[in-house]
Formats: C-alpha cells, structure tokens, sequence
C-alpha cells in the first residue's frame, strides 16, 4: 500500500507584491496631485485636495479630526484658503505669531474702516483743510494724516502751536474711537538746521513726532502700545525742494493710521523722493 505524501502549504513568496502595489497606488497619487497644482483650474484643485484628503484618512494614513472639511460641501475649499491654513500652520510651526485665516479675511473690512474715517476727518478737518494746513491721503500701508509745519509748529520748534491744539483734538477724538495702530513720522525739508537744541534735522524731526506722542497719552489717554514714533528729517520728502512751496509741504508731521490687525513692520511705504534741488530758507 503506497504511502500518499502529505501536501503542506507552501509559504508565499509573492507577498511583497501587496506593499508594491500600495506604494505604486500612492506614487500615482502624487504624481496626481503634482500634475493638478500646476493647472490653473483653482477649483479643480480645490476639489482634488479635499478627495486626496478622504482617500488618505479612507486607507488610515492621516488621522482624521474632528475639524476635517465636511464632504457634503457643494463649494469646496478654494485652492487659495488651503495655502493660507498650511501657511498659517507654518508659520507657527517656527514659533512666530502666524495671523488666522480670518484676519486675512477682515482685510476688506478694514480698508472700509479707513474711509469712514478719512471721510469722519474730512469734515472733521474742513478749515485745516481749505487753509491747506492738514492734508489727508489714503495710502499702501494706512491713511495719512500729513500736519504741516505752516499751522502747527514755528519754524525750527518742536512744541505745537497752542491755536492748533483744537485741530489736533479733532484728530485724537477720531482716532480713539477706533482700535488702529498709529505711528507718528517727523519730517522737515533740506535745509540744515543748527541751533542750541537741535543739531540736525535729525533732532528736529525726531523730537516733534515724540512730543506729539507725548500729547497723545497725556492729553488723549492713548495706549503707549498703539502708538509709535519716527524721526526721517529730509530723507522723505513729499514734494522737491527746489521751491519755496515744497519745501513748506515737505516739513511736516505724519499721522500715519495704520488698518486693524497689521504690525508697524513697513515704516514710510508712501513716500517717493523727488529729485532734489537747491536749499533755500526753512
């Protein structure tokens, strides 16, 4: 009687083709998503990104939270808000103070803000204005609320004009009302100046936006930390100093309003200087 051999299972050596096939299914998903970014279609991206995502979590590579995209979104995410969140994430990431997403958003609101109250100044102002003593300019970085030296200071003084106290309390009242940053710029023309005070432009312009600083919290009751100040003699002008009348409009003391949100990071955006020319009398 013949003997029958056992038959035992041979391991499988093929089992590697599994991990294979996964690795080759996520390489194509990258490649995907690579060839995706690059087309100009930002709603297809959209769209792709968040599919990516529930494949991911699907197949159990991400975890999923509890503050993932809802798939039942007729509008997906646009391409551009996902690029802000893994800014943002990057960012913190670093350790530095990332603004949220919705900060990004109150932009908008922000530049609105503004014109009410370049428009609450403006008739606020009106007097100032029509004597050409104040002038106001809606800029990059914020609003600019430039008081010349023709009705605020005498020349080669830093201490304001008492009839002027009245405009500048227009001013403070306008600006407490509202939760913006505000620095202060000094600014003159190109006349060197050399008195027992000052010794440059320099001194001068630096020690007018703090004294005006100085108004500011004593008088106004503003916070030191809304507030801050600079002092950019003649390197900043408005006009050319060639003439008579633009040296007048280059000294100067700028209230620059800054939007809600936004750090005093990029000081004196909103001036060009014009080609210089010669000095006259200051």
């Amino acid at each position: 009687m013949s003997q029958r051999k056992k038959g035992g299972d041979h391991p499988s050596h093929e089992r590697w083709l599994v991990s294979y096939a996964d690795f080759i299914t996520l390489l194509f998903a990258f490649f995907v998503v690579m060839f995706a970014s690059s087309q100009v279609d930002k709603r297809k991206v959209g769209r792709l990104a968040i599919a990516i995502q529930v494949a991911f979590q699907e197949l159990g590579i991400f975890q999923s939270s509890n503050s993932r995209t809802p798939l039942a979104s007729t509008e997906p995410m646009p391409f551009e808000k996902v690029q802000m969140i893994e800014n943002s994430v990057r960012s913190a990431s670093l350790g530095r103070m990332a603004p949220a997403v919705e900060g990004v958003a109150s932009n908008a609101p922000s530049v609105k803000n503004l014109a009410e109250l370049q428009r609450e100044l403006e008739e606020a102002l009106a007097p100032e204005l029509k004597r050409h003593e104040v002038a106001l300019n809606a800029q990059r970085e914020g609003l600019v609320i430039s008081l010349r030296e023709i009705g605020f200071f005498d020349s080669g003084s830093s201490t304001l004009r008492p009839g002027s106290e009245a405009s500048v309390a227009r001013i403070a009242a306008a600006l407490a009302a509202r939760n913006c940053d505000v620095r202060i710029e000094g600014h003159t023309d190109n006349v060197p100046i050399h008195t027992e005070r000052f010794a440059s432009n320099w001194e001068l312009s630096t020690t007018r936006a703090t004294e005006m600083i100085r108004l500011f919290i004593v008088h106004y009751d503003f916070s030191p930390t809304r507030l801050s100040a600079a002092g950019y003699a003649e390197f900043h002008p408005t006009a050319s100093n060639a003439t008579p009348q633009g040296r007048a409009l280059n000294r100067r003391v700028d209230i620059v309003v800054l939007p809600p949100g936004r750090t005093d990071s990029d000081p004196t955006g909103h001036n060009e200087p014009p080609p210089t020319g010669e000095a006259g009398a200051g």
